[in-house]
C-alpha cells in the first residue's frame, strides 16, 4: 500500500509455455513473452506516471547503491542464512531410535482417581442459553423461486455520494523518541493510554448503526457456515469422502467447525439483540465433497477478510475483542480447508480486510430465502466480475485451465474436476499431487506475474441474495471502466484494464511485493475489482474505494 507503482520487471525465462493460449472465443490473448510486457518494463498504475518505462539493469544498479549505503533490507528471503546452514546443534544432539517395539493392543492402561461431576445449570457458573440449534440431518436447498415483497438494502438519508480524503487525525500525534514512559502510569506494571481500561464495565452490546449492520453481516456469515458444514456432512457417504482424500476423521473436523458456528452464532446473536436475522436457507454450488471443501476454503476466506476489514472501525472494542476471539477460529478454518483443496496453507505474509459491502457481495448470491421480516442489511450488493480464465486448483498444469472451469458462475464457487489424466486429485508425486495434505509446493504454480487475467462482468439492476430482494449496483460515481484493484494482504495495487467489450477485458497479474525483496503480493485467494480511478489507500481506508467500483471478484493465486 506505499506506491501504486507495480513493477512488471520478472519476466522470467521459462514461461512461454505458460503463457495462455489462444482461446476460440476470439478472446485478444496477447504472449506475456512477445509484446505485452517487455522484459525490464516497469508499469506504473498511477495515471501520472503511465509511462514510466525503467531497465532492469538500472533497477539493479539502484537496488545496489541503496544497499550500500546500508538503508535497505535483506535481500535474502528464503532463510538460508550465513551461520545457520549445515550448522552443529551440539546443544541439542539427537539420533533416531530406531522403530523396534511398536503397541499392538490399545486401552486405558492406568486407573485415575476422579469423582462423578456436573455442569452447573444456575449461578456464576452456568452456562448461556445457545441460541443455535443442533441440526439432525440435511434440511432445504436450492434457488429460490419466489417473488421478493421488498427489494434493495435498508437505508435512510444519504449525506453524500462520497468521503472527502482529509488529513491525519488531530488527535494521533504520539511518538516515542526515547523508548521510555512518557506520562504518568495509572497502576503499577500499566502504561498510560488504551481505550476500555479506567475500570469502566464492559457492555458487550452493539452501539452505533455502523456496530449493528456489521454484526448482523457477521451473523449471516456465522448462519451459512453453521448450515454449509453440517449440509456436507449429511450430504455425503464415506465412499464420497474416501474419493476426495479424506478420511473419517478428517469429517470429524468438519463436524466439530460445525458445533463451532453454534457458539459463534449464539455470540453474535447475543451482540445484538431481539432483532438479530436468524437461519436461512441457501443454494450451494457443490456435487461432491472435493468441490465441497473447495467452496469452503473461498467461503472462509471472504468471512474472514470481511471481518478483519471493520473490525477495528466499530464503535463497541467489547463487540471487537468477543469477536476477534471468533475470528481467530474462523482463520483456522480457513487454512485447514485450504489444506484440505490441496492448497498451501498460508502463502502470504498477511491476511487481507476487506469492506462489509465486498463480503456481503460474496456471501449473499448463496443465500436463497429468509424468513418474513427477517433484519435487512445495509450494505451494497456490486455486480459481479467473473475471471473467466480463473486457474483450476484440480489440474496438475493449472496453465491448461479452460475458460469457466467452475461449477457455475457466482464468484466464490468452485473449481470442477477434470478428467483423471489431467487431475493432481490423486496423483503421489511431490510437485504435482494435489490432494489433502498438511502443505503443497506446485511445480507449476496456479497462477504468476505478468499472467494475462480475461475478464468480464455482470451488468447492474441483476436480483441477487436471499428472496432475490437485494439489487446489485456499481458504486454511485463509477465512471468509464479502467482498472483493475488487486485487494491482497496489505497492498492496494492497480492494473490497467484494456476493455474488449461492453462488459470485457483483460489484465496482468501485477508483479510486485508487500515488502521490497519480500513476499509477492498477489498469492493465494485475491479479491479484484473493477474501477475507474487508481485512488491511493491504505487497509484502514479501503472502503473509500467503494464509489469508484464498477464490479468486485475473487481470484484464485495460489
Amino acid at each position: 500500500m506505499y506506491t501504486r507503482t507495480v513493477l512488471s520487471t520478472a519476466v522470467l525465462s521459462g514461461l512461454a509455455a505458460a503463457a495462455p493460449a489462444q482461446s476460440s472465443s476470439g478472446w485478444p490473448l496477447v504472449s506475456i513473452l512477445e509484446s505485452a510486457i517487455p522484459s525490464g518494463w516497469a508499469y506504473s498504475a498511477s495515471s501520472a506516471a503511465s509511462s514510466a518505462v525503467a531497465s532492469a539493469s538500472s533497477a539493479a544498479s539502484a537496488a545496489a547503491t541503496t544497499a550500500a549505503s546500508g538503508t535497505g533490507v535483506a535481500t535474502n528471503q528464503g532463510g538460508y542464512v550465513a551461520g545457520y546452514s549445515n550448522a552443529d546443534a551440539t546443544f541439542a544432539d539427537y539420533s533416531p531410535t530406531p522403530l523396534t517395539t511398536l503397541a499392538t493392543s490399545f486401552g486405558p492402561d492406568s486407573q485415575l482417581s476422579a469423582h462423578a461431576t456436573a455442569a452447573p445449570t444456575t449461578g456464576t457458573g452456568a452456562a448461556a442459553t445457545q441460541i443455535s440449534s443442533i441440526p439432525t440431518g440435511a434440511t432445504s436447498h436450492g434457488p429460490y423461486s419466489g417473488v421478493p415483497t421488498t427489494t434493495g438494502a435498508v437505508s435512510t438519508t444519504v449525506a453524500s455520494a462520497t468521503i472527502a480524503t482529509m488529513a491525519l487525525n488531530p488527535t494521533a500525534t504520539y511518538y516515542n523518541t526515547n523508548g521510555k514512559l512518557q506520562n504518568e502510569q495509572p497502576i503499577p506494571y500499566t502504561p498510560a493510554g488504551g481505550l476500555g481500561t479506567n475500570g469502566s464495565l464492559p457492555r458487550y452490546m452493539v452501539e452505533s448503526d455502523f456496530d449493528y449492520e456489521s454484526i448482523a453481516l457477521g451473523l449471516y456469515q456465522e448462519w451459512i457456515e453453521l448450515d454449509l458444514f453440517n449440509n456436507g456432512i449429511a450430504l455425503f457417504s464415506e465412499e464420497d469422502w474416501l474419493a476426495a482424500g479424506l478420511t473419517a476423521e478428517d469429517v470429524s473436523l468438519i463436524q466439530f467447525m460445525a458445533q463451532q458456528e453454534q457458539g459463534h452464532a449464539t455470540l453474535l446473536s447475543n451482540m445484538l439483540g431481539e432483532t438479530a436475522p436468524p437461519q436461512c436457507t441457501y443454494d450451494y454450488p457443490f456435487t461432491n465433497a472435493r468441490e465441497f471443501v473447495d467452496f469452503n476454503q473461498l467461503l472462509t476466506r471472504f468471512g474472514e477478510s470481511g471481518v478483519w476489514g471493520f473490525i477495528n472501525h466499530l464503535d463497541s472494542r467489547e463487540v471487537g475483542q468477543l469477536l476477534a476471539q471468533s475470528i481467530a477460529t474462523e482463520g483456522r478454518q480457513q487454512m485447514i480447508f485450504r489444506q484440505m483443496s490441496g492448497l498451501h496453507p498460508m502463502p502470504v505474509w498477511f491476511e487481507t480486510g476487506i469492506p462489509q459491502s465486498w463480503a456481503w457481495t460474496f456471501l449473499a448470491p448463496y443465500i436463497s430465502s429468509c424468513p418474513e421480516n427477517i433484519t435487512r442489511l445495509a450494505w451494497q450488493n456490486f455486480p459481479a466480475l467473473h475471471v473467466t480464465n480463473q486457474a483450476n486448483i484440480n489440474r496438475f498444469s493449472p496453465n491448461d485451465t479452460g475458460l469457466f472451469e467452475r461449477t457455475d458462475n457466482r464468484s466464490a464457487s468452485p473449481a470442477t474436476i477434470p478428467s483423471q489424466a489431467e487431475s493432481c486429485i490423486n496423483l503421489n508425486v511431490t510437485g504435482e499431487g494435489c490432494g489433502p495434505a498438511i502443505g503443497r509446493n506446485r511445480s507449476e504454480p496456479l497462477s504468476f506475474a505478468g499472467k494475462q487475467i480475461l475478464l468480464e462482468w455482470d451488468t447492474p439492476g441483476q436480483p441477487v441474495g436471499p428472496n432475490m430482494s437485494y439489487v446489485t449496483a456499481a458504486g454511485g460515481v463509477a465512471g468509464t471502466p479502467k482498472y483493475v484493484a488487486w485487494a491482497s494482504q496489505l497492498n492496494l495495487t492497480y492494473t490497467d484494464l484494456v476493455l474488449t467489450g461492453s462488459n470485457a477485458g483483460y489484465t496482468f497479474q501485477p508483479n510486485a511485493t508487500v515488502y521490497e525483496n519480500g513476499a509477492a503480493i498477489v498469492n493465494g485467494t485475491t479479491f479484484i475489482a473493477i474501477t475507474d480511478t487508481d485512488m491511493f489507500l491504505t487497509p484502514f481506508n479501503l472502503s473509500m474505494i467503494n464509489p469508484h467500483i464498477v464490479a468486485l471478484g475473487m481470484y484464485q493465486a495460489g
